[in-house]
This record gives C-alpha cells, structure tokens and sequence, in this order.
C-alpha cells in the first residue's frame, strides 16, 4: 500500500455511504492520530485500539444523523505522495471555510486548521473534512 491515509479515508467514506455501524483497519500512530481529531471534531461516534493475531487494527464506529443521514459529508486527500501540499499559518483562517476542518502535519503533532492557525504553526496539510 502507497498511501494509507488515503486508504483510511477511503475506507470511512465507503462504510459510512454503505450505512456501516463499524468499520475495521490496520493501525499506525499517524492513523490513530487523524482518528482522535476525527473524533474530537465530531464525525465518529468512538474508536477503539485493539489487536488480534499480535496484529493491531484500529475499529471505528461511525456516527449518523438521526435520519440515518452521514455526518461525513467529504473526506478529501490534499497532500499526496505524488505531490505533497504545505502551507504556512497565515494561510489558515480563524474559522475556516464552511463546515470544512483541514488535518495539518505540523511539528507540534496533528492539529486541525483553526489549531495550526492560533499555534502560528504551518506544515503539510494532509486531508480536508466536510
């Protein structure tokens, strides 16, 4: 595999248009990373860490509207390893576009746009949220 983020994403937009309660992945600290801001942001109901066979895998439940409407409206890759995208902090605003969070690679860890922007941090912007 070339890209697991992308992998990651995919596979959470998949389940989620399929109306998936959970949905199973191999684990990495960058996966479980971008799932904890995925979760504080909102668009999953919960995550767990486990292992099965000395394998780690990470399971996430998804989370609905109460019309069975998806809360994850777009999961969108920027930055890839054909052509990686950076951007310095001015670059961010305060609140952002409309409904849309940015995953930012930064040297003080992940952080969502609207962190990046008040830590006056830039870095590589990793996948856009709607």
């Amino acid at each position: 595999m070339n890209d697991p983020i992308s992998d990651l994403l995919v596979r959470i937009r998949n389940a989620s248009h399929r109306l998936f309660e959970k949905v199973d992945m191999p684990s990495s600290r960058l996966k479980v990373a971008i799932i904890r801001i995925l979760k504080a942001e909102g668009f999953i109901a919960n995550y767990k860490v486990m292992e099965e066979k000395g394998r780690p895998f990470i399971r996430i439940y998804l989370k609905y509207a109460p019309n069975k409407q998806e809360v994850v409206q777009g999961l969108k890759r920027i930055s890839r390893p054909g052509l990686r995208v950076y951007r310095p902090y001015a670059a961010f605003s305060k609140r952002g576009e409309a409904g849309a969070i940015l995953i930012v690679s930064t040297p003080k860890g992940l952080l969502t746009d609207r962190q990046a922007f008040q830590a006056k941090v830039g870095g590589e912007v990793l996948c856009e949220l709607r």
